[in-house]
């Protein structure tokens, strides 16, 4: 039987409709003719083809340049300011120690699948949020407009913290800091140390007083701080310049962004080894407390650091990884880049608690010194007797153990007149229970045992430097989450996209940069995207379980 008689082909192609089966039927030539014609056909297996094997709109999408430089993107987007801030505040708080077990447990069980998936999606029908749910089912594509949504209120107040690392890397090139010493205040007859400083502490005033010159109050908004605008407009130019090219321009810039903060928490993690007191930070840190790891918060918010520290619902993963081929290996990727994310989150906790035990130590050491002039004074007062006190004891050079066995001797001797003493027993412990999260952690703790630093300048410097860096490798997945599916769905121009995009978030930031803006800052991290994003997620396993399907999803990778 010929080749090309209609009664084969309609045993090939008795799916495709009559007008395709007679070109088909009439010579060979029109197979050739057949592949570079606009026909559409209304059938899933051609709508897979199309989208999945590529066309010629899909082979002009841009691409990484090369595979080091997409995982440091993703490693970017990532790591953020959460693995520095919220981890470390995090694992204190559920149990030390105890709190890795569950977070490692739902980085395997939830986080790494579901960043799989993500990846997957993005990789295999190469396009934006918007673009990858609505090929799937064009009723889902609004989980990629939620996705859009979640990350520009995100980026709003994000930009505002780089905003905040830059004004006070701008202010670290002084010798001494200038949230070094409380500020003096001169009056007709004589100068005296400001008296909402000395009650708290100088880096504690200069956050709120000097920075932030924050009102008592939300409903207070006291006028935009001129410095934090003047910040804010540059974080927004530095996106813009980073982002307007695409990945061409913000992927080089990977290379500096995404590294440099590794190599300044490895010298700070050697730095702070060698300060007196950084083993007490790290052992309070990993000292488990198992108890607290069978309550069911530690595990709910261990699984939000998961959704966060990943990036997960954001659309920013899905972004990215649509710029790769699709026969790269994203099972490979998904576990390389949670990995690097958790050791990240674990060298940045060594960091913290390695400083915090050093700035405990420093801490302690003034309240020894207070508590002992104290006792010197009701020594001498006959309030407490000098035989009551150990002969090797020298008040001049006493050590932390001395102190605590004076402290004990004296606290058992003067049992019922004990409180009226207000002696303090300087437990290393009690600091360290201090839990600090968020800001106060950057811009307080962490500034304050800098303070203590031999060049503490330059330490300052480095720090900030980081932060920026940190905040910036996670804006730049995040405005891809929100410029990608856009020009993928309405085919704008990159370029004028994001202008307008950093333009308007700007003008909108500016809220966050009134003298009420910090209590802005709080009520949109801690409301504007954990719900949202859970949602997100959710409809993104049943969209790709129940509606692409397990087994084509699997199939494919």
């Amino acid at each position: 039987m010929p080749k090309n008689s209609k009664v084969v082909k309609r045993e090939l192609d008795d799916e495709v409709i009559e007008s395709v089966k007679d070109l088909l039927s009439n010579e060979d030539s029109a197979d050739d003719a057949f592949k570079k014609s606009e026909l559409i056909v209304d059938v899933q297996e051609e709508k897979d083809t199309d989208v999945e094997e590529g066309s010629e709109v899909e082979d002009e999408r841009p691409a990484w340049n090369s595979k080091l430089q997409y995982i440091l993107a993703q490693v970017g987007f990532s790591v953020g300011l959460g693995n520095v801030w919220r981890f470390p505040y995090l694992c204190q708080k559920n149990g030390g120690g105890a709190y890795l077990l569950p977070y490692l447990i739902l980085l395997l069980v939830i986080g790494i699948p579901l960043f799989f998936l993500e990846l997957s999606v993005g990789q295999r029908i190469r396009r934006g949020s918007i673009g990858v749910w609505n090929y799937i089912s064009p009723k889902l594509g609004g989980i990629g407009f939620a996705s859009c949504v979640v990350c520009f209120f995100v980026a709003l107040y994000y930009n505002v913290i780089i905003g905040w690392s830059l004004f006070y890397f701008s202010q670290s090139f002084q010798q001494p800091l200038p949230w070094d010493q409380c500020p003096l205040v001169k009056n007709a007859s004589h100068t005296f140390v400001e008296p909402e400083c000395e009650k708290s502490s100088a880096t504690t005033y200069y956050w709120y007083r000097e920075a932030l010159n924050i009102s008592s109050s939300i409903s207070e908004s006291g006028g935009l701080n001129w410095k934090m605008t003047v910040c804010l407009l540059a974080a927004w130019v530095v996106v813009c310049l980073a982002m307007i090219k695409g990945i061409q321009s913000s992927g080089k810039i990977m290379y500096f962004s995404s590294l440099f903060p590794y190599v300044v928490l490895i010298c700070f993690l050697i730095r702070a080894l060698l300060l007196n007191g950084s083993i007490d930070g790290i052992r309070h840190m990993f000292t488990p407390e198992l108890e607290i790891m069978l309550e069911p918060k530690v595990w709910r918010e261990a699984a939000a650091q998961v959704f966060f520290a990943l990036g997960l619902g954001f659309g920013g993963v899905i972004a990215f990884s649509s710029y790769n081929k699709r026969d790269n290996n994203c099972h490979f990727d998904a576990v390389l880049v949670s990995f690097i994310n958790f050791f990240t989150s674990i060298l940045a906790t060594l960091v913290v608690f390695a400083v915090l035990g050093f700035k405990a130590n420093v801490i302690n050491e003034k309240c020894i010194a207070e508590n002992l002039e104290m006792i010197i004074k009701l020594v001498k007062t006959g309030n407490i007797s000098q035989d009551i006190i150990p002969h090797h004891i020298n008040f001049s050079a006493v050590a932390a153990e001395d102190y605590h066995l004076v402290y004990d001797i004296i606290q058992k001797v003067k049992e019922e007149e004990f409180p009226a003493l207000h002696l303090n027993s300087c437990q290393i412990e009690d600091e360290l229970n201090k839990a600090v999260q968020g800001t106060g952690l950057a811009f307080i703790a962490f500034t304050e045992a800098m303070t203590h630093f031999p060049a503490s300048p330059f330490w300052s410097v480095m720090f900030f430097l980081m932060l920026v860096n940190l905040g910036l490798g996670s804006m730049f997945g995040t405005i891809e989450g929100i410029i990608t599916p856009i020009v993928d769905t309405f085919k704008v121009r990159k370029e004028i996209l994001t202008v307008i995009c950093c333009l308007l978030a700007f003008c909108i930031g500016l809220m966050f940069v009134q003298r009420s803006g910090n209590y802005f800052v709080t009520m949109f991290d801690d409301y504007s995207a954990t719900l949202p994003l859970l949602i997100v997620v959710i409809l993104e396993n049943i969209a790709v379980s129940f509606v692409y399907g397990i087994d084509k999803h699997q199939r494919n990778f």
